[in-house]
């Protein structure tokens, strides 16, 4: 079945991440979704609707605000859900998302996909729009709902996902 749409959640991160704009800026912004400049991209037939959740790094997200994220997923009007998000916590969202899902009884045919990147979009040799990229491809060819973590060009369920000191996710043995 072809995916006609996703709903992208954008959380922040590194992969929205860009060069402040006020004079005297030394902090790094997060600005609008580098998941949807890409998206136009890659398929500018794909219908995305767009969720700006959070504008935040992720070591700066709580529970609170995964709970957002979560009640972003149940009124998404796809099934189909890409969401942004830092690489340093991304694998305790996906797990609380997971949770979420259970727990409220959401419908559980959801397939959601979390990327990001380990240097911002907008930087040469990101590895944003390749995880972009890989994360709607692994979403078109899903066939079990769940939630799942898309780096490095591996797609692992949240409950078998690792991050090494490296940055690089992998699979649990």
């Amino acid at each position: 079945m072809m995916m006609n749409s996703l709903t992208l959640i954008q959380t922040g991160g590194t992969i929205d991440k860009d060069y402040p704009k006020a004079i005297g800026g030394y902090n790094f912004e997060i600005c609008e979704s580098a998941g949807a400049r890409l998206l136009k991209n890659i398929n500018p037939e794909l219908r995305v609707n767009l969720v700006e959740c959070l504008k935040l790094d992720s070591q700066d997200i709580t529970d609170d605000d995964r709970q957002l994220i979560g009640l972003a997923v149940s009124q998404a009007g796809d099934d189909h859900i890409l969401i942004t998000h830092g690489t340093d916590t991304m694998i305790n969202t996906a797990q609380f998302l997971a949770r979420y899902i259970a727990d409220t009884r959401r419908h559980h045919d959801y397939k959601i996909v979390i990327t990001g990147s380990l240097k911002p979009e907008r930087f040469k040799d990101s590895d944003a729009d390749f995880n972009i990229g890989f994360a709607v491809g692994c979403l078109t060819c899903l066939t079990e709902g769940g939630v799942y973590v898309a780096m490095n060009g591996t797609l692992t369920k949240h409950d078998n996902v690792t991050r090494q000191e490296s940055g690089r996710f992998t699979t649990l043995i």
